[in-house]
């Protein structure tokens, strides 16, 4: 227990920036390694072995089957033919193979004969200035693990998500590495779910800006409102959060609480913690789900106001007008014989009356909030 007692700050020495510049989401392949392969190397004793070029899988493999340790192989997007030498050099199952190829895939773990195969959807937050309908809040990646007892191979799709660092961090702790295969799997999944705390807390900054802006108060203290479009554009990217987090959980209490042989078992006890971390995100992420349907209702309720105030105060207009307008209707029929028609005081007498009229009904509506 003493060796990986400080598992914990080698492979979570810091939460992940969500900069482009800090290095953790690289965009590009390494110009030095233009096949998938980014990176190929042997490590025994948790130390990795320098050689004077750089190895291919076949050359890596046959060092550890000859002298022990494991081989790490790191690839960006092959295609089927150039991942079908290195599926055969390990014997990867086909349909392992075809998922990794193929990516757009859940996140799961599947246990094969000599090897586990797990998936995990990296989340990369986008900044952005202003929250429109048509921002784009995550960006998402696929990190496709292959643990075996001798061997370990990540397959990598989308433009983000490097693990360059994190091995770079890895090789700094030998003890650690010392442990195989099972202790980079640990590594990578506390990687991919510190990422997801850092995106939950930068989303929790966008939807309390929305949830601000949908109560706060307009014109004459009521509340003003949003665009309902940026509401449901920023709940379609936490549903693309949540599918990332959700089918995670069940890989984890796996990987956790169950046995397994290709997994250490003091590394097993660390992914414990991941486990748990994970599942807080996951009740971030739904509590947002649930909080962006309050805040949508919320904000369509009060369009819903808005207008029935709208109505009630031109109906309450349309009251106090229809006064003068029958009157004038009434006085406007040119019949020769009409109460006061000849009266010297009846045309001040009848606008007077009209007035009061008026007035009296828009003194009762305004009490009573209609105007």
């Amino acid at each position: 227990m003493s060796m990986i007692r400080d598992l914990r700050a080698a492979v979570r020495p810091s939460r992940p920036s969500l900069r482009k510049d800090s290095g953790t989401y690289d965009t590009t392949r390494d110009p030095a390694t233009p096949s998938c392969v980014v990176d190929c190397a042997v490590y025994r004793d948790g130390v990795r072995i320098e050689t004077p070029k750089p190895l291919s899988p076949h050359e890596a493999m046959r060092q550890v089957r000859r002298d022990g340790g494991f081989v790490w192989i790191g690839l960006h997007e092959p295609t089927e033919a150039e991942f079908s030498g290195i599926a055969s050099e390990f014997g990867l199952h086909p349909l392992a193979v075809e998922d990794a190829v193929q990516a757009h895939q859940r996140p799961k773990l599947e246990r094969y004969d000599d090897s586990l195969f797990a998936v995990f959807k990296t989340i990369h937050y986008v900044d952005h200035d202003q929250l429109t309908a048509n921002s784009e809040v995550v960006e998402t990646g696929e990190v496709m693990c292959f643990t075996g007892r001798d061997f370990f191979i990540t397959v990598r799709h989308g433009g983000q998500g490097s693990l360059r660092t994190l091995r770079h961090r890895l090789q700094d702790d030998p003890e650690l590495l010392a442990k195989g295969p099972s202790a980079v799997l640990h590594a990578i999944a506390d990687h991919v779910v510190d990422g997801y705390i850092a995106v939950a807390d930068a989303m929790q900054v966008d939807i309390d800006e929305v949830e601000t802006e949908v109560f706060s108060p307009g014109r004459k203290g009521t509340p003003r409102g949003t665009d309902a479009g940026r509401i449901y554009q920023l709940k379609r990217e936490v549903l693309e959060f949540k599918r990332a987090v959700a089918p995670l959980m069940r890989p984890m209490v796996l990987l956790s609480e169950r046995p397994m042989r290709l997994v250490d078992p003091d590394i097993q006890k660390y992914f414990r913690d991941v486990a748990d971390h994970l599942a807080r995100v996951h009740e971030q992420v739904v509590g947002f789900d649930e909080l962006l349907n309050s805040i949508l209702q919320a904000n369509l309720a009060q369009a819903s106001v808005a207008q029935n105030e709208d109505m009630r105060k031109i109906t309450a207009w349309a009251a106090i007008i229809a006064v003068p307008t029958m009157v004038c209707g009434v006085y406007g029929m040119n019949f020769r014989y009409m109460p006061e028609l000849h009266w010297k005081y009846g045309y001040p007498v009848i606008m007077s009356v009209t007035v009061a009229i008026c007035l009296g009904i828009h003194r009762t509506l305004k009490r009573n909030g209609w105007l």
